[in-house]
């Protein structure tokens, strides 16, 4: 996925000297913080917990070179009163014998500050059956929030067979909450219950039975951290223009299609910037210029010679002579929200083509603001790689409610990158989630005319109809079998490739409208 038209030659060069000449061995795949890890730093435990809290826990933070850090908290069962065995059942009105409690939780207590929080478990194809609720203290105010459910069914995910799904290491998890700037925190985990009556020597009885909770549930507590610096571009590389002034000129020759996993050195090479940060910014070098923190907004003349350029050779006669494209919208890369480049796997892995974008919510809460938007993405980017251990950010982009664009995972934003965003059907598609739950609550209008532009443009580049429909092969989910040839329309909801909410109600209410505003953006 990358964009606009290529920096000088002079700077092209320079960059290509940044890369490696030979591919380091494939790194290891992250692993979250273990809890008595040897090299982490204990947050010293508070000086006068509060009554309710639980035993003093050691809690692992990452080194402080990182910014931002992780939080691990082991759920442990929450006890019900010993002399309430039975209760009272409200249909029948007899008494009802009560299950032994499997609820869990973190009792309350206090902890270095966090702003996002979710539950993780050890099997990542386990489902957790039942209801997930925190509670936050804001360290501003000392105020409590109420209890506030995360969604547990959280289907954004690596496909079954990719070696970013098989590894041994990977978590199940719900989706992450944002809760803003917090300092203690409590949470209930009550498995789903159901009811079954049994004949007794005295009649029938009701009996209470608890679906068992998936093992090893942790509390995670994300503090996504400041931005880190920009570090000054080293003297081989021209600081970049201003964006929205630079002339349109012709782009570089793209590199051949995504046909193998490129990836980057691990080796210091004496920059001023990590050798992850310079691949990073390697990948969108037709887009715009090393350092830059946005790829700017093109008109549809540029936007048109863009692609010549870019997939001219994959084009048909008829294509050239009339491509159905949007204008490239402004896109803030991932140096703008501030991603840690250290915390990824290095290498990037790239599918055939786009013919399909699949919209989600990200079901982190609506509670934030548009300033904000680069800690919430930098909470989830710190989610899916330590906690839940994927190489990456699942999403390919990222849209606020101020219709801000954000390039998700690293490999370029015109290029076919894999995901991990629709359980089955990462291959050849693209995952866009807007910032928000979009359950109750309608999507803004900037954020849906950022869907219809990003789409326009991004489908565009491989030729893609957004009110058309397409075949994707399943690599496996709840609603289709793996091999399956599925038709879907080349702008899906998360819910048409998995028996999930995602991406709401509201949300998917919108996209037929979306579809059709695309395919005007494009021409058609």
């Amino acid at each position: 996925m990358r964009g606009l038209l290529a920096s000088s030659i002079g700077v092209t060069c320079a960059v290509a000297l940044a890369l490696p000449l030979t591919p380091p061995a494939t790194a290891a795949p992250a692993t979250r913080t273990a809890l008595t890890a040897p090299a982490t730093r204990t947050a010293p435990a508070p000086s006068t917990p509060p009554a309710s809290s639980g035993p003093p826990t050691t809690r692992a933070v990452d080194p402080p070179e990182l910014p931002g850090s992780t939080q691990s908290l082991p759920l442990t069962p929450l006890t019900r009163d010993r002399d309430r065995t039975t209760d009272r059942d409200r249909t029948t009105g007899s008494d009802r014998t009560l299950a032994p409690t499997a609820d869990q939780g973190v009792t309350r207590r206090e902890v270095a500050h966090f702003s996002m929080v979710g539950v993780v478990w050890d099997d990542q194809d386990a489902t957790l059956h039942g209801r997930v609720q925190v509670r936050a203290r804001a360290t501003n105010t000392g105020v409590w929030s109420g209890w506030q459910d995360l969604e547990t069914h959280n289907d954004d995910a690596p496909d079954p067979s990719s070696t970013e799904h098989t590894s041994d290491q990977v978590r199940g998890a719900t989706a992450p909450l944002w809760v803003g700037d917090s300092n203690a925190v409590e949470a209930r985990v009550r498995a789903e219950r159901t009811d079954r009556t049994e004949e007794t020597a005295r009649g029938t009885r009701t009996v209470e039975t608890a679906t068992p909770l998936p093992s090893g549930l942790h509390l995670e507590l994300i503090d996504p951290g400041k931005a880190p610096p920009t570090p000054p571009l080293s003297d081989a590389r021209a600081a970049p223009a201003p964006q929205a002034a630079r002339p349109a000129r012709p782009a570089r020759p793209a590199r051949p299609a995504e046909s193998a996993e490129s990836r980057g050195s691990t080796e210091s090479t004496g920059s001023v910037e990590s050798a992850e940060a310079t691949q990073t910014a390697v990948a969108n070098a037709d887009l715009a210029l090393p350092g830059a923190t946005e790829i700017a907004a093109l008109t549809h003349a540029e936007t048109e010679r863009e692609l010549l350029t870019l997939r001219g050779k994959q084009l048909t006669d008829a294509q050239r002579v009339k491509p159905y494209i949007g204008d490239r919208p402004r896109i803030v890369t991932r140096r703008g929200w501030g991603a840690d480049e250290r915390l990824r796997e290095r290498r990037f892995v790239y599918t055939g083509k786009v013919k399909a974008a699949f919209v989600h919510h990200s079901a982190t809460g609506n509670g934030y603001t548009c300033a904000q938007s680069p800690s919430v993405i930098r909470g989830i980017y710190r989610y899916h790689v330590k906690s839940l251990r994927w190489r990456d950010i699942g999403y390919n982009f990222l849209i606020d409610k101020c219709g801000s664009i954000y390039e998700g995972r690293a490999g370029g934003v015109a290029k076919a990158v894999l995901g991990a965003h629709t359980l089955g059907f990462n291959t050849n598609s693209m995952g866009i989630a807007v910032l928000g739950s979009f359950g109750t609550a309608k999507p803004s209008a900037a954020a849906l005319k950022a869907i219809s532009r990003l789409t326009a443009w991004k489908l565009g580049l491989y030729g893609a109809n957004p009110r058309g429909k397409t075949y994707l092969k399943s690599g496996g989910g709840n609603l289709y079998r793996k091999g399956k040839n599925v038709r879907l329309n080349v702008i899906s909801g998360h819910r048409d490739g998995f028996a999930t909410e995602c991406p709401g109600r509201q949300l998917y209410g919108k996209l037929g409208t979306t579809r059709a505003t695309a395919a005007r953006y494009q021409g058609r």
